[in-house]
């Protein structure tokens, strides 16, 4: 997909790697709808911002409304609650499931039928590397990102027909809020990891490795789906 003159909307685009795919987009001459749950915390020139909170329906059909003309969809907004699948608060395991599983699934169904009437397109769903590897310190975390793997797999049989593409992002620790206590030298740098994630989509990829770790995890389950792996 040719990224000059597509129409994007990126949500949780106020901070972190949103923030960067979307100023990334505006370089690549796209029009832009960065959206978050409170719009007016964002600060990028050259967008049109967007009201849309992935766990209210009502919001994000009236996004799929408003931003009629798009053909890309980065289901980028998540949180990490740190929940444990057995011993943690089940309200935050549920929270994490509605963002990271039910809020790309939900806005994928209210902007499919979008996309498809303006020519086909794509979309983006931002996964991580604990989409594969499950610790159980971030169990709940790791069980969001492996059911929105699943979504992926299965929307993008789904959509194909319909001009849809969809594809994948795996990365591991980013300098983000969300990985604020990892050590500076175990993290990508979030502007890098957009700009891998904006070069897969034009190239069409359908799973996108932004760094050696997922690149290793994922050989790694290859190795173990072989027959005669041990």
């Amino acid at each position: 997909m040719e990224l000059k003159n597509a129409v994007a909307v990126v949500t949780g685009a106020n901070r972190g790697l949103g923030r960067h795919l979307a100023a990334q987009l505006v370089e690549h001459g796209a029009e832009v709808y960065a959206a978050a749950r409170r719009p007016e915390t964002i600060d990028l020139p050259g967008v049109t911002l967007l009201r849309l909170d992935v766990t209210d329906q009502d919001s994000i059909q009236e996004a799929a409304r408003i931003a009629s003309d798009t053909t890309l969809l980065i289901n980028n907004a998540g949180i990490s609650t740190g929940a444990t699948l057995i011993g943690g608060d089940l309200e935050k395991v549920r929270q994490e499931m509605e963002t990271n599983f039910f809020g790309p699934l939900a806005a994928t169904r209210a902007f499919a039928p979008v996309i498809e009437a303006n020519g086909g397109g794509a979309v983006l769903n931002i996964l991580s590397v604990l989409s594969w590897l499950h610790p159980a310190g971030l169990g709940s975390y790791a069980a969001s990102k492996a059911a929105a793997w699943a979504l992926t797999g299965a929307t993008r049989d789904e959509l194909a027909p319909r001009g849809i593409a969809v594809s994948a992002l795996h990365v591991g620790y980013m300098d983000t809020d969300m990985a604020a206590a990892v050590p500076a030298d175990q993290k990508s740098a979030a502007a890098d990891v957009a700009a891998q994630a904006l070069n897969g989509i034009e190239a069409g990829l359908p799973e996108i490795l932004a760094d050696e770790l997922t690149q290793q995890v994922k050989q790694s389950l290859a190795v173990a789906s072989e027959p005669n792996a041990a």
